[in-house]
């Protein structure tokens, strides 16, 4: 389902349920020894994943231990994120080559817990989440919401390494089969596809960062891109962020156009 989501060269893996084949290195199963079963089902389900996306770019399979923040700790040359919630796990990984961040975010489609929303969104925000959207096009906007914004987290940390607060990020919408959704705007219910369920429920979203960030290579980071799908009882985001340059050699700042996956595959 994931795989759906991102550009070319970019690997993945996931599951929807448990992962019994997978198997823990012993620094990582020392992390979780006095965890609960469920976290330790999490935990190593979620690294069987990514172990899968290491087989798919020819890597040997590896520890993924957490670092600072709890951000993964990828092999030499690799990027990537991963994440898990109720019956899903997910981790996508690319050569550092090619993106410079991944981010990624799996919800079930289901409202956030009562106080949540206003907690986390802006004003704009907060009036398209509350914008009610039935008929084939239904999702929680406030969980969709939710969910790119950690996918953001995800991307900025690794790549600035600094905090980034919820209200940090302004967050627009937009669906394959209508045009801009932004905050405010109905964008995800009517118009003439609306029967088409499955082009109604995924699209691209843009965060706009509203605190100055730098890159490690010295690039401003001002915005990023991003898919989004809501299938299958879940709602997943995902932010690659491509490693570009521009035909004079001059690093491009990110927030241009980015690489924002391969819509309807």
């Amino acid at each position: 389902m994931i795989e759906t989501l991102l550009p070319e060269g970019v690997a993945a893996g996931e599951a929807f349920g448990p992962d019994g084949a997978a198997v823990l290195y012993p620094e990582e199963a020392v992390l979780v020894a006095t965890s609960t079963d469920r976290r330790r089902e999490e935990f190593t389900t979620v690294r069987g994943c990514a172990r899968r996306a290491m087989d798919a770019l020819g890597l040997p399979p590896a520890p993924v231990l957490p670092g600072k923040r709890n951000v993964p700790q990828w092999p030499a040359g690799v990027v990537g994120s991963m994440t898990h919630c109720a019956g899903y796990a997910a981790a996508v990984l690319g050569r550092d080559t090619d993106l410079v961040a991944i981010g990624i975010d799996a919800e079930p489609d289901r409202p956030l817990p009562r106080g949540v929303l206003d907690s986390i969104a802006l004003p704009r925000e907060l009036a398209w989440a509350r914008t009610p959207v039935t008929g084939a096009g239904r999702l929680c906007r406030d969980r969709l919401l939710f969910s790119a914004k950690e996918a953001v987290y995800k991307t900025w940390y690794p790549l600035v390494g600094t905090e980034l607060d919820f209200d940090d990020a302004d967050i627009s919408f937009r669906t394959d089969a209508e045009g801009p959704a932004g905050a405010g705007a109905v964008g995800l219910a009517g118009g003439p596809a609306a029967s088409a369920a499955e082009g109604l429920r995924q699209g691209s979203f843009r965060a706009r960062v509203l605190r100055p960030g730098t890159g490690r290579d010295g690039r401003p980071v001002t915005a990023f891109t991003g898919r989004w799908l809501a299938r299958r009882g879940l709602v997943v985001t995902v932010i690659t962020v491509p490693a570009r340059r521009t035909a004079a050699g001059d690093a491009t700042p990110y927030g241009g156009p980015g690489t924002a996956g391969r819509p309807g595959r």
